[in-house]
């Protein structure tokens, strides 16, 4: 039933229903533990809380807050505490399946300000951030609460945020106060399952309840949620998700190493999610090896991977050339995924008069009975810069570079696909392509001049340019 439902949810919006998750869990639910859960059958992953081939999320003092790849897009799920304004958000639904918000972590990094489990005693702002996300964001937004002291109280909750519009709701079963040696109240869960129609997550199963791929199954049943959410267990041993049963310690670290190698995760992140696995035998000449790395080589030493690190090291370099390479011929189209980039800049000057580049590629896209090209918009937060992608023909276009406004990121969005499909752009000194006003040309055909009278298009501009706006319209699709 889990393969089922993930395959159909590739072609649509994540699914909540019937699937088995990594939690958000700091320090460990970085990529490569993400990486490697699913692997080995996490139907979603959530990301490590945060205040806020691999795409960067960066601070503004460059440290990298949150980083992805394109294997888990359609999988992961960006957690954040609180609600941020701030437009970054809008970028980061491009490279994530859906958008939560922990409302249940007690820790004070996430309490102090009134986020985190703060929440939990203030509904008005709760329902207030999640109506404002979901209005404001395309992919799915969730949440993620503890249990109130009352079962009335929590299910009064978690009406109100039904209301909002979530995709789901995750439940920690136990309150604010209480820890991991607490037990987890199933009871509670099992009210707030059959009190909403919303899929319900189960989370805090994993000290006494879940140690094995089969006890997931036993945690869902006994608390009636349509799901179950993996913490401890899956941070121990991420193969926990593997229906074939645990494989050792032993072979999950090597596993995690590589992922930790090939996607240049920080040593101290990969030291302490190692460190994790090996929980009682931390003391053991391995553990004690480990602890004395500061280095991911160090580590790669360990484990016999020596060999491992320097080829990766070697592919990860040409990579890097290979990058700078095409930063030195800005000409060269880099394929970014699924997304054919170029350094492309607009610059105004260069495009005179009325005609644009992106009037270009919407009267190309008429005249071969082509559906109209769609742009997608995003603002960086620090600068405020604009990036924008282009959708033709099903390819996708941008530019690398960061443009002052949204019209310019349009226009440069539009210079890509243009080159890359060969067509004229409107530059000046271009021949007359023939392309813009054809049926006002058609209409007043005695006003055009001899074709070979004509050196540049725009000596005619203004003669062949349709007055009609709606023959100018581009459908935006701008966040």
């Amino acid at each position: 039933m889990m393969q089922e439902n993930m395959t159909a949810n590739t072609v649509g919006r994540l699914c909540f229903r019937n699937v088995n998750v990594l939690a958000p869990m700091v320090r460990v639910g970085t990529l490569p533990t993400r990486l490697l859960s699913l692997d080995y059958g996490a139907d979603i992953v959530y990301s490590e809380v945060n205040v806020l081939e691999t795409v960067d999320f960066v601070a503004p003092d460059e440290r990298v807050m949150f980083r992805t790849c394109k294997k888990e897009k359609d999988r992961v799920v960006f957690q954040m505490v609180g609600y941020t304004q701030e437009p970054s958000l809008s970028a980061m639904e491009n490279d994530v399946a859906a958008i939560d918000v922990n409302m249940g972590c007690p820790k004070e990094y996430s309490t102090k300000g009134g986020m985190g489990a703060a929440l939990l005693s203030d509904p008005d702002k709760i329902e207030a951030i999640l109506r404002t996300l979901v209005k404001g964001v395309s992919k799915p937004v969730t949440c993620k609460i503890r249990i109130l002291p009352t079962l009335e109280d929590t299910l009064s909750l978690v009406k109100r945020i039904e209301n909002t519009g979530v995709a789901a709701i995750a439940v920690h079963g136990r309150l604010k106060d209480e820890r991991p040696r607490h037990p987890v109240h199933c009871d509670f869960i099992q009210a707030i399952a059959e009190a909403v129609s919303i899929p319900v997550i189960a989370n805090g199963g994993s000290l006494d309840r879940v140690k094995a791929h089969a006890d997931i199954e036993e945690f869902r049943k006994a608390t009636g949620a349509s799901s179950v959410m993996i913490a401890r267990a899956a941070m121990w041993n991420p193969s926990v998700f593997r229906s074939q049963g645990l494989l050792s310690v032993e072979e999950v670290m090597e596993e995690y190493l590589k992922y930790a190698i090939r996607y240049d995760n920080h040593a101290f992140n990969t030291k302490y999610c190692l460190c994790q696995m090996l929980r009682d035998k931390v003391e053991s000449p391995l553990g004690k090896q480990l602890k004395s790395a500061q280095t991911n080589e160090d580590i790669c030493e360990g484990y016999g991977l020596q060999e491992y690190y320097k080829k990766t090291q070697a592919e990860l370099q040409a990579r890097r050339e290979a990058i700078q390479t095409n930063h030195n011929h800005p000409d060269q189209p880099v394929l970014d995924g699924d997304v054919t980039t170029m350094r492309v800049k607009f610059e105004r000057r260069e495009y005179p008069g009325e005609f644009s580049p992106k009037m270009f590629l919407l009267e190309w896209s008429r005249k071969e009975n082509l559906e109209q090209p769609r742009y997608e918009t995003v603002q960086r937060s620090q600068d405020r810069a604009f990036q924008s992608m282009v959708t033709m023909t099903g390819k996708k276009y941008r530019s690398t570079l960061w443009e002052k406004s949204k019209k310019y990121a349009e226009q440069a969005s539009a210079i890509v696909c243009l080159r890359v499909l060969g067509l004229p752009e409107g530059r000046a000194g271009e021949e007359y392509s023939g392309l813009v006003g054809k049926r006002k040309r058609e209409e007043k055909s005695n006003e055009m001049p001899d074709e070979e009278d004509t050196t540049t298009y725009f000596g005619a501009r203004k003669r062949h340019l349709s007055e009609n706006p709606e023959e100018q319209r581009v459908t935006n699709y701008s966040k």
